[in-house]
């Protein structure tokens, strides 16, 4: 039985296919029809004869993930169904299991009245532009025949593995005995929190966890979940400090990126994340490869090169970072924007080894995370991402260019424009669905010269705009 109205599709493909993912509002951009044949038209596309689907725990989740179910055993795919699980969950079973993909019917962090999916291949390797696109066309299809035989349908319970997988990755007798406040934010990383803390228990870890929002729950009674933005952190943050606790960790609802506070329920920006983890594999396997994006660097390029790594950037976006893994053979991957990958970890994305990853570390140096991240901060101060509405983006990053081309030291377009002096830098980035042109600078060491640039080029994208 169908819960939301037909849509129409009159596109090359239905309004929810995006530029890396599928997402839109339900009953609007799309339903359980679209569903059923995205899941038929994955099949298609791929070839695929096994493939894993897992949802989070949004209201409208299980509706979506039997429609693709549907779709892809009417294909004549047997399906593996891990059920509630984050989109890193689906990735671990997809090689697990040896499947030919995996679909993750999510809408992250995205309003409540919002689902939509995110897809593997084979190796749980991103799609490639051309796959995704012809997934989206054939999904206009409504007239498709099934295969001769129907797929067989399998219920897997695969987080066992995946936990054993994870803790496998540090040693759990040597992490610190640390009092950790933990926020799920209502979406589905608490059971996937319990199963790991559960392994590391029985490996002899001691930690004091305190759980937040701990219990799935798809009406998110408690906002939906992002610790990014500013208002989001005070529900992680005051907590920290209230417990005395060591150190915060919150998850949005898929747990693909997980979010980090110190003792004193400080924020910490993501790129010194990212040193920080880059530093904690470099400390274990020196000589390794550091996928980095290209937004703010000075500090990641001087975490690994000063521990003996080699320093790689890729392009924003999840396929550029992996693909850059890859070929490079690195170890980690960060980007600023809260995404870790792993190459222990197909090269994938997963928001709970970050903090497994940092636990160790900061039982080898026996510091703090606040004491960590502020000689981090006292060496390259950033502004943060900025982000400016301007009807034309473009013309704003040609203006800036002009004005700074004479004197800068080095000129980049990897990924937006990048520009470096002898004591700071900026990246300024045009989103690619919404006329926001984004901003970060960083200096070396001079709080005021980052607070005057960023002004400078903040007021020529206002006058600008």
């Amino acid at each position: 039985m169908t819960m939301f109205k037909k849509i129409a599709v009159t596109a090359t493909s239905p309004a929810c296919f995006k530029a890396y993912d599928v997402r839109g509002r339900i009953g609007v951009d799309i339903d359980e029809e679209i569903a059923y044949r995205i899941g038929a038209s994955f099949a298609e596309v791929l070839g695929a004869k096994r493939v894993v689907v897992g949802h989070d725990c949004r209201e409208s989740s299980p509706a979506f993930h039997a429609a693709v179910a549907r779709g892809l055993l009417e294909q004549g795919v047997d399906v593996f169904d891990i059920g509630q699980a984050g989109t890193e969950e689906v990735y671990f079973a997809t090689t697990h299991l040896n499947a030919d993909g995996g679909i993750e019917i999510t809408a992250s962090h995205n309003p409540i009245d919002y689902n939509g999916m995110k897809f593997v291949g084979r190796g749980s390797r991103p799609l490639t532009a051309d796959e995704f696109k012809q997934i989206g066309e054939a999904s206009r299809n409504d007239m498709r025949e099934p295969a001769p035989e129907r797929g067989t349908y399998k219920q897997v319970d695969a987080r066992p593995a995946y936990a054993g997988h994870l803790v496998d990755m540090v040693d759990p007798a040597n992490l610190p005995r640390l009092k950790i406040v933990a926020n799920a934010g209502n979406g589905v990383a608490g059971p996937a929190l319990d199963a790991i803390l559960e392994r590391l228990t029985e490996e002899g870890a001691v930690l004091d966890i305190v759980r937040v929002n701990h219990t799935a729950d798809g009406s998110f009674p408690n906002g939906i979940p992002n610790p990014l933005l500013p208002e989001n952190r005070p529900a992680t943050g005051d907590i920290v400090r209230r417990e005395g606790a060591d150190l915060g960790i919150a998850w949005d609802g898929d747990f693909d990126r997980c979010f980090f506070f110190d003792h004193t329920g400080a924020f910490v920006d993501g790129e010194y994340l990212v040193g920080l983890l880059a530093n904690a594999f470099l400390a274990v396997s020196p000589g390794e490869s550091i996928v980095h994006d290209p937004r703010v660097v000075w500090n990641t390029i001087d975490q690994v090169t000063r521990n003996g790594g080699t320093p790689v950037v890729a392009r924003t976006g999840h396929a550029h970072i992996k693909q850059a893994m890859r070929d490079s053979g690195a170890i980690y991957g960060g980007e600023m924007s809260a995404h870790h990958y792993f190459r222990d970890f197909m090269c994938c994305d997963s928001g709970m080894i970050p903090w497994l990853k940092l636990l160790e570390l900061m039982g080898r140096s026996g510091q703090s995370l606040a004491d960590m991240v502020a000689s981090m901060i006292a060496r390259f101060p950033s502004s943060g991402e900025q982000n400016f509405r301007i009807t034309d983006p473009q013309g704003a990053i040609a203006k800036i260019r002009a004005k700074y081309e004479d004197c800068a030291s080095k000129t980049e377009t990897l990924d937006g424009l990048s520009m470096s002096f002898p004591d700071w830098r900026f990246n300024l980035r045009s989103s690619a669905t919404e006329p926001v042109v984004r901003l970060n600078v960083e200096v070396r060491g001079d709080a005021q010269l980052l607070k005057a640039k960023t002004d400078q080029i903040s007021k020529m994208l206002l006058d600008f705009g």
